[in-house]
């Protein structure tokens, strides 16, 4: 006897089909006009972008000259 005919029996519901969650389907071009248009209502921002990429690599490489000279003394 299948699962089917046992639920029947007890009086229980079908059992539900689990859904298949699907990865959303990205617009790349609706994406790129949105990203261009705040670049250009924002043009400061990748400036400062830059700059904190530069700064946290200067960061970066002061705390390892640092910690490179507590290790050689």
């Amino acid at each position: 006897m299948g699962e089917a005919k046992r639920r029947k029996e007890l009086g229980l519901p079908p059992r539900e089909k689990p859904v298949e969650l699907k990865l959303p389907v990205l617009d790349k071009e609706n994406i790129q006009k949105k990203v261009r248009s705040f670049l250009y209502k924002n043009p400061i921002v990748p400036f400062v972008f830059y700059g904190l990429v530069l700064g946290g690599f200067g960061w970066g490489l002061y705390n390892l000259v640092k910690g490179y000279q507590l290790i050689k003394s």
